[in-house]
């Protein structure tokens, strides 16, 4: 489903982070040229996530993120979510 021979970075805004089983999914728009673009990303499990120091509140609507991930055969706006930078402090989160 995922192309992990790829490796795709792009700045947006976080419209909202779904924190569910079995995986949670970061929803990102995108902004290229003037056509935005909402972009889905999945994540690991809440369970996992947490033991790694997610929370539900880490990302919030409105954040500023450049994100990295694997996007999808199909060339969908979607991926596998590696990481994330976040542009107000630079904070790091994921495989960064």
């Amino acid at each position: 489903m995922f192309d992990d021979a790829k490796v795709i970075e792009k700045k947006g805004v976080v419209k909202e982070l779904q924190w569910t089983n079995p995986h949670v999914w970061l929803q990102v728009v995108i902004d290229e040229d003037g056509k935005k673009t909402e972009w889905s990303l999945e994540g690991g499990s809440p369970n996992t996530l947490s033991r790694q120091g997610w929370r539900a509140t880490t990302f919030k609507a409105g954040d500023v993120v450049t994100v990295r991930f694997n996007p999808m055969k199909d060339g969908s706006a979607g991926g596998l979510f590696i990481g994330a930078k976040f542009d107000s402090d630079g904070k790091t989160i994921g495989r960064w």
